[in-house]
């Protein structure tokens, strides 16, 4: 059964940073690519970044870039997003997404960041 699990999540000031962290279990994770995708209330949600399975290959969305890091840790089966110089419109539920081989695509239930003073 594939399972993503975020955690990391929480109440962060401007400029400040967090790291989010994705659990993964129930598929060969080291061959799967891992992407965060985040979504703010009534907005679509939207891809922030992406690894592949080796870590040798990183992509990012504008906003991310320079400010957000995905790494990941095969050997925990874990994949990060570091988050820093973090502004308001950063705020959002952040998720964690992986696609199996058959197409269907599975997702954590998210971890919210708030980005407030």
């Amino acid at each position: 059964q594939v399972q993503l699990v975020e955690s990391g999540g929480g109440l962060v000031q401007p400029g400040g940073s967090l790291r989010l962290s994705c659990a993964a279990s129930g598929f060969t994770f080291s061959w799967a690519a891992m992407s965060w995708y985040r979504q703010a209330p009534g907005k679509e949600r939207e891809l922030v970044a992406s690894i592949s399975g080796t870590g040798g290959t990183t992509n990012y969305v504008n906003f991310a870039k320079g400010r957000f890091t995905i790494s990941r840790d095969n050997a925990k089966n874990t994949v990060y997003l570091q988050m820093s110089s973090l502004k308001p419109e950063d705020t959002a539920m952040y998720y964690c997404r992986t696609t199996r081989p058959s197409g269907t695509v599975y997702w954590g239930k998210g971890t919210l960041v708030t980005v407030s003073s």
